[in-house]
């Protein structure tokens, strides 16, 4: 195995180009680099699994050939390259059509997750001047508000309203032949959106550069063979799934799963089973989850995985333990951002050491730095926050919201918004984001320190931990704890006494919560990150009422 010193020394990214794409920077087509350059092999791209418990495979001719007829139609519906289309649809085929559709015509792909409502889509379609949503009959009344939009809707029926042509009629009248719009490595095929803790959700074009650093991190970082059964548990509504459980993997020409069904243990474990997953990546949640039902994981599970990856929130140390003791696999903690890609990672397929709480080490291609207040890069043990030098970064690729909105730049650094230490090993202590971290007596206290330590309780299955106002100590440390089912008749003084005084110590006198709150779930956003913003304000509109 390569280490990841050696990987760093030999990063060469014109050879990179050279190697690992047909297209070059001033010739290229995202279609073309997941999906063309594959036809004629005989290989499968898709497998599907459907609502109802169907199951389909699709192989990159057939996905050549439906995209073909697509993009023509798309083209006759007056939609130009360079525009936006958007696809407002489960995990099903149609999706996957839709996005090489609209990546050939040299078009901009938006990603609309399914469990937004109408205000969320209003926004993004009018930022974007999105030209045509393509969509099914349950989510086509989120459009209705919208102005001057075409909308291609699946699975149409003769009791449908609305005025809309239907998605596999359409494709009939269309030609199967396309030539691919070929655009350069600074024109964008995706158009992201990303919420910040205030405002509006902001747009983030995605550049065709970026498919190189999608591939980085499918080599280096997930570690995906060519032999691998692969699986993202996330979603293409959002950036890791469409990144990393679309993109990345079919430009290596990979096939992957898409589960049109809810998100379950069981489910989960039964697709695993059935496809015998060798490699697994998803969010902490989902592994938490697991975690939480471990007795279902029998000695199969250890068969089938291999390595599993995971992005969003840092994995709780007992769940690390739990893979690496009971199943025998590594899971990894991995860094990223919408704005970023994965650019931070404990790598599978290179060699290094790795701390267990750690998001890892840059990806090859990219510096990262911490800083102080005043913007100066701080040595080891210090904290600060994490920024991306993208002079010496060259695999990066985010160059501002929008048009020439370039407020997370400061010089040449990318300010992340996290706090982070970077450890005597080199890699990076996740602390929180920069409005998450606890000041309280003079201390700062990480929210993630604190919510992992409770997680080696018995009785919790997911915490969340926030500085609540106070007037003596600036803040303190409150935590809202789910007990797992068998516990929660136990929700009273002495059990919250309890988890005080484990967390006192197992972490620090100062650090552990002084108040527990109990609840039945923690708010989340869609793609599951635990939302402590949402948490705080709560609690301080509480302390507002009651005077």
């Amino acid at each position: 195995m390569q280490t990841l010193e050696q990987a760093y020394q030999a990063f060469d990214l014109n050879q990179l180009i050279e190697q690992q794409l047909i297209g070059h920077p001033q010739s290229i087509n995202a279609y073309e680099e997941c999906c063309g350059r594959y036809v004629g092999q005989n290989k499968i791209a898709l497998i599907w699994e459907g609502l109802e418990g169907e199951t389909k495979q699709f192989t990159f001719d057939e996905l050549a050939t439906y995209s073909g007829q697509l993009a023509n139609y798309f083209k006759s519906q007056g939609v130009q390259p360079g525009q936006c289309i958007a696809g407002l649809l489960p995990r099903t085929p149609e999706l996957l059509i839709t996005i090489l559709a609209t990546w050939r015509m040299g078009a901009i792909y938006q990603p609309l997750f399914t469990a937004f409502e109408s205000k969320a889509i209003e926004h993004r379609l009018s930022v974007a001047q999105t030209q045509l949503v393509v969509t099914n009959k349950e989510q086509a009344a989120k459009l209705n508000a919208v102005n001057n939009l075409k909308v291609l809707t699946v699975e149409k029926d003769s009791f449908d309203i609305l005025d809309q042509p239907d998605f596999w009629n359409a494709l009939k009248h269309f030609d199967a032949q396309y030539q691919s719009e070929m655009i350069t490595f600074n024109d964008h095929f995706l158009m992201m959106f990303t919420s910040g803790t205030t405002g509006l959700a902001k747009p983030v074009p995605v550049p065709l550069k970026a498919i190189l650093s999608f591939k980085g991190y499918m080599t280096h970082a997930v570690g995906l063979n060519q032999s691998d059964s692969f699986w993202n548990l996330a979603d293409p509504g959002w950036a890791y799934g469409l990144y990393y459980g679309i993109t990345g993997p079919l430009s290596l020409g990979h096939s992957i799963i898409l589960d049109e069904q809810g998100f379950s243990v069981d489910r989960a474990i039964e697709l695993i089973k059935k496809y015998k997953v060798s490699n697994l990546i998803g969010s902490p949640t989902a592994f938490r989850m697991f975690f939480g039902f471990k007795e279902k994981f029998d000695a199969e599970i250890k068969d089938y995985l291999r390595v599993v990856s995971s992005a969003g929130e840092p994995l709780t140390p007992e769940v690390v333990h739990w893979f690496k003791n009971d199943l025998d696999i590594n899971i990894y903690d991995q860094y990223g951002q919408t704005e970023l890609g994965m650019v931070i990672a404990n790598h599978h397929a290179l060699e290094h050491h790795v701390k267990i709480g750690s998001a890892g080490y840059a990806i090859p291609g990219y510096r990262f730095v911490v800083l102080d207040e005043h913007h100066q890069e701080l040595s080891s043990d210090s904290i600060g926050v994490l920024a991306i030098d993208s002079a010496a970064s060259p695999l990066f690729w985010f160059t501002g919201y929008g048009e020439n909105n370039r407020s997370a730049f400061v010089g040449q650094y990318y300010i992340t918004g996290d706090t982070v230490k970077m450890n005597a090993f080199g890699s990076i202590d996740f602390v929180g984001r920069i409005d998450d971290v606890i000041t309280t007596s003079g201390y700062r206290v990480g929210p993630f320190d604190v919510e992992s330590t409770l997680l080696e309780c018995q009785e919790v299955l997911e915490s969340a931990v926030i500085g609540k106002p106070d007037a003596i100590r600036t803040e303190i440390v409150k935590a809202f704890v789910v007990l797992k089912s068998q516990y929660k008749s136990q929700a009273d003084q002495s059990l919250s006494e309890k988890l005080k005084q484990y967390v006192r110590g197992r972490l620090s006198k100062h650090a552990y919560p002084k108040e527990i709150e109990f609840v039945d779930q923690l708010p989340k956003t869609a793609s599951g990150k635990i939302q402590r913003g949402v948490l705080k304000q709560q609690e301080i509109s509480r302390m507002q009422l009651s005077g």
